[in-house]
């Protein structure tokens, strides 16, 4: 299939393709013209792209677990024997990455509730 049927299966668009192909997440065939040409597995990889993705995984990582997942009910199961760590750590990686937004979050909610109500501005001399 050509890439306006790739986008429409898929409903990624064309830029993202290329950008996948780019880091090495898809390898569609080419033509002699240039033309890319995806195959039904194209469509699979591209799902499992978005997953992992969704998952929070970086493009980079993505290329070394995407030949060591499959899919069992439109969910993916790890095949090799060391991904299960390495998704760990990657767990752990964002568990410490929303924990800092949480305590970015909180110190921005105690400089928040130290304004002043709406209406009352606080002049220089209020403080003395």
């Amino acid at each position: 299939m050509r890439m306006k049927e790739m986008v429409r299966r898929t409903r990624v668009h064309e830029r993202l393709l290329r950008y996948y192909e780019q880091q090495g997440l898809l390898t569609p065939e080419r033509l002699p013209s240039g033309y890319r040409v995806y195959g039904d597995a194209d469509v699979e990889t591209v799902r499992r792209i978005r997953h992992l993705l969704a998952a929070g995984l970086p493009t980079a990582l993505i290329a070394q677990v995407l030949p060591c997942v499959s899919t069992d009910d439109e969910r993916l199961v790890p095949t090799c024997p060391d991904l299960r760590a390495q998704l760990r750590r990657e767990d752990e990686r964002i568990s410490r990455a929303i924990e800092d937004l949480q305590a970015s979050r909180a110190l921005l909610n105690t400089i928040i509730a130290a304004a002043p109500p709406p209406g009352r501005q606080e002049s220089p001399g209020d403080n003395e």
